[in-house]
């Protein structure tokens, strides 16, 4: 099944496959910045392992790879693609397919070990993967890279004999189960948030069955070997997501300005009908849905469809799927409590749902984009569309030609959650490396800077990993505020006087992208009686600035 998880990857996105080197997935701005990110790791693992979150950008501030989620835990395998400028683009987008693959994969083998068929079980992991409000996040890879959890959970339920398997206990791959969680979180808290948080109701509802049952006298001993595995394993996650976390918390306290507001949620909490529109990538339903999608305040994160379709299915699976009522009546109630959380304050003002959690739950302030939460609402719906399809495929099972009709259900099923799945990944060309960018030295600022462009520098900086004052996150520092700031003007004697305060000791202008902004036409400028010396170097104009004195 791994296998057949990266083909279905391959082919269903497929002008990423086809371009590794060259194209970008979505659009040129996040995906570069995470192009570094995956760069960064690589570099860094082999490097300077005890300063990996001190990265090369927004020099001079520390701690900086954890301005965003920082994808280390893809540096082992980064690793693989040698350092580099020309393997940054590679990393990426082999990456990228991956993280595919890995979600097909890791639902396919939770929906079999919770007990369904096959065919039912690739439905799942077809409708979770590849979900239509993927094409709208596939310039987020820390959101596509949802594998983990499912994977984990998988393992977790074998180890612990619930499911296939019942009442055999497999202790190791208990242990495997919390690794994979912990290796979950190391991508980042996006979603490493909401998983942490699921294993702890999981854990509270497992154990709470389990005295129950110890009560009633039915409840399997665990062996030594088992204890052993769930503390060992336990504390690996928690070691492991607080070692994480760390960085984070430091960056909240230096950098106040990071802080999430109520403002914030408002602004990219989506309305109920998100949740039914798809993206305007979507093939089925891109240029159908073009009106509702129209009025949406914010789309990117408000085209939130986990699928008609699957959504169809869950409801079947809900009121008559194959698996035990009980099961399957808390998965539904829990696509509830889900849904109702990820419309953050757009439900009754978010007092008694998201809100609760923002305000109460330790973690839940730094996160901005309630609707994320789609990713374990769309697990759950996965799940129960599985045992809805093993439903509908039983009475085709029986009689004459029982075969014959039973594949015809399932096909049916697969290629209408399959249409509903298809979509155009753009794929723009990546910006050239300037020739004044390749292995230079640092410290030096990149002209234009701004959210958008510095992604750019940030993708470039893997031609050596040079210390760059650039950089793009989640939030603006205020010393990179005050930087672009202070050199709107550049070059004259206020933003040479900053840029020799501050070390900065290189400006590298690119006037092919500095239309529009205060550095149109800075080439132009006469710099006579600055301390400053100016070259050309291909398409950029270089400054080097004196050390002030």
């Amino acid at each position: 099944m791994t296998v057949a998880g990266i083909v279905l990857a391959v082919v269903l996105k497929w002008p990423v496959a086809k371009h590794l080197r060259s194209v970008v997935p979505e659009d040129l701005g996040d995906p570069l910045l995470q192009t570094w990110q995956l760069g960064w790791g690589a570099h860094a693992l082999l490097h300077d392992p005890l300063h990996v979150w001190d990265s090369n950008t927004f020099w001079p501030l520390k701690e900086t790879l954890a301005f965003s989620d920082s994808l280390l835990g893809y540096a082992p395998l980064g690793v693989l693609f040698g350092d580099g400028f020309g393997n940054a683009l590679l990393r990426y987008n082999t990456v990228f397919l991956l993280a595919y693959a890995l979600s097909f994969v890791g639902v396919y083998a939770l929906a079999r070990q919770l007990g369904t068929s096959r065919v039912a079980a690739a439905l799942a992991g077809l409708g979770f993967a590849y979900a239509p409000w993927h094409l709208a996040q596939e310039g987020h890879l820390q959101i596509l890279s949802a594998g983990g959890i499912p994977l984990a959970l998988a393992l977790l339920a074998r180890g612990h004999g619930y499911g296939r398997g019942a009442r055999t206990q497999r202790p190791l791959l208990v242990l495997a189960g919390w690794a994979v969680a912990a290796w979950q979180v190391t991508l980042g808290f996006g979603l490493g948030l909401q998983f942490g948080y699921l294993l702890g109701v999981l854990a509270l509802v497992y154990g709470g069955r389990w005295l129950l049952a110890r009560r009633r006298g039915t409840a399997p001993s665990p062996g030594p070997r088992l204890l052993l595995a769930e503390a060992g394993g336990a504390a690996l996650f928690l070691v492991v997501a607080a070692a994480f976390a760390l960085p984070y918390l430091h960056v909240a306290t230096g950098h106040p300005e990071s802080k999430r507001t109520v403002a914030d949620l408002q602004l990219f909490s989506p309305p109920l009908q998100g949740f039914f529109v798809a993206p305007a990538d979507s093939w089925l339903w891109g240029a159908r849905q073009q009106g509702i999608r129209d009025a949406l305040p914010f789309q990117p994160e408000m085209t939130l469809s986990p699928g008609n379709v699957l959504v169809v299915l869950a409801v079947a699976g809900v009121v008559a799927g194959t698996w035990p009522r009980r099961r399957r009546f808390a998965l539904g109630a829990g696509a509830v409590v889900l849904l109702a959380l990820a419309m953050g304050t757009r439900l009754a003002g978010g007092s008694y749902t998201y809100l609760l959690l923002f305000h109460h739950a330790p973690g839940w302030e730094g996160i901005r984009t309630p609707g994320r939460l789609v990713v374990p609402l769309t697990l759950v719906l996965a799940l129960l569309a599985a045992t809805g399809v093993d439903r509908l495929r039983g009475p085709a099972r029986r009689g004459p030609d029982a075969t014959a009709r039973s594949a015809l259900v399932a096909t049916a099923a697969l290629l209408l959650v399959g249409i509903e799945t298809l979509g155009t990944t753009p794929t723009p060309p990546a910006p050239a490396l300037p020739a004044a960018l390749d292995r230079a030295s640092g410290p030096l600022l990149v002209l234009p800077s701004d959210s958008f462009h510095d992604s750019w520098a940030m993708y470039w900086s893997t031609a050596g990993f040079y210390p760059i004052a650039n950089g793009s996150s989640g939030f603006l520092p205020r010393e990179l505020e005050t930087l672009r700031a202070g050199v709107a003007g550049f070059p004259d004697p206020a933003s040479v006087a900053l840029l020799q305060q501050r070390g900065i000791r290189r400006v590298v202008l690119l006037p092919a992208y500095a239309a529009g902004s205060s550095w149109q036409g800075a080439e132009a400028k006469p710099i006579d009686g600055l301390p400053v010396r100016r070259s050309v170097v291909g398409e950029a104009v270089v400054y080097e600035v004196a050390a002030a004195r």
